[in-house]
């Protein structure tokens, strides 16, 4: 990759690496609706202005179906789920399975009629994942915390089936767009229940407070440009390997900032798990270009 590429890939590690420890913190004191509203309307202040300048909202709006379903694939639902499940979760657990993503999207892209193929390295790395993840649950998970693993399991779909909506059906969308609006409709949606908690905002701490401006400002906003930015510079099969490291960095966030323990299941699960994801997305026949969206590339 290029130095750009490299400083892209490296940031946006680190960048989706502390959603878990930001929400983790901001849940303690504030409402999930009303983590998701305040990041979402962060994110889409800064976001939605840059599309209307560059000529980019109109043309999405046109494709507003897909558009809508990407939207509840990628943040309406999975941000909720996330921020609720994270009152039951550690970060540095919520991280990891999160990092199952690559590992579903191998399996729906299969289902969907992908033409790759299952070779057996990709076969062993569905096994040595689920492995991973069976070693995770089975010793570090209780009971009582089944219901938020469940509601992580639709997050980890969501997030592995909106990219192929955007792929798909949303060529001549940008990402910046297509995501500038997506936070908007979330902020919409999930106003009016946020209302109620409005009023313990101002007596959240400055550590909450400041939790929700950076999960808002870095998290959401920044990270979606450098994003879409990274899969521009190196393409989106290189820019998905930032999956791999977003939960070391989750973890080990967790380790140092919040006390979490470095358990067992963490140390057993961690590596099978990235490993498992590695294996399970390699290319299936000679490398070839997969392109991004139209009109992502038409920015170059």
């Amino acid at each position: 990759m290029s130095r750009r590429g490299w400083v892209l890939f490296l940031a946006m590690s680190v960048i989706w690496g502390i959603p878990y420890l930001l929400i983790k913190v901001a849940v303690d004191e504030v409402s999930p609706v009303l983590v998701v509203v305040a990041r979402c309307v962060i994110g889409a202040a800064l976001l939605l202005p840059w599309t209307i300048a560059r000529g980019e909202l109109r043309p999405a709006l046109r494709r507003w179906r897909p558009l809508l379903l990407f939207t509840v694939l990628e943040m309406t639902g999975p941000w909720l789920l996330l921020s609720w499940g994270e009152q039951s979760l550690t970060s540095s657990l919520t991280g990891l399975l999160v990092a199952t993503v690559p590992f579903v999207a191998a399996l729906t892209a299969r289902l969907s009629g992908d033409v790759d193929r299952l070779t057996p390295v990709r076969v062993a790395g569905l096994v040595i994942g689920l492995g991973g993840i069976v070693a995770l649950l089975g010793l570090d998970v209780g009971a009582a915390e089944l219901l938020p693993i469940g509601a992580l399991a639709l997050v980890v779909v969501g997030y592995a089936t909106a990219p192929m909506v955007v792929t798909r059906a949303l060529p001549d969308v940008t990402g910046v767009a297509a995501s500038a609006v997506a936070l908007t409709v979330t902020a919409v949606v999930y106003a009016p229940f946020a209302l109620a908690d409005l009023p313990r905002l101002p007596a959240a701490s400055g550590r909450a407070l400041l939790s929700l401006a950076l999960l808002g400002v870095v998290c959401t906003a920044l990270a979606l440009a450098l994003f879409f930015a990274l899969i521009r510079e190196v393409g989106p099969q290189r820019a998905l390997v930032i999956t791999f490291l977003n939960p070391a960095v989750a973890v080990l966030l967790g380790v140092l900032l919040l006390g979490e323990p470095f358990t067992l299941g963490l140390a057993i699960g961690l590596p099978l798990i990235l490993l498992g994801c590695v294996l399970a997305t390699r290319r299936s026949g000679p490398r070839t270009a997969v392109p991004a969206p139209a009109a992502d590339a038409a920015a170059r």
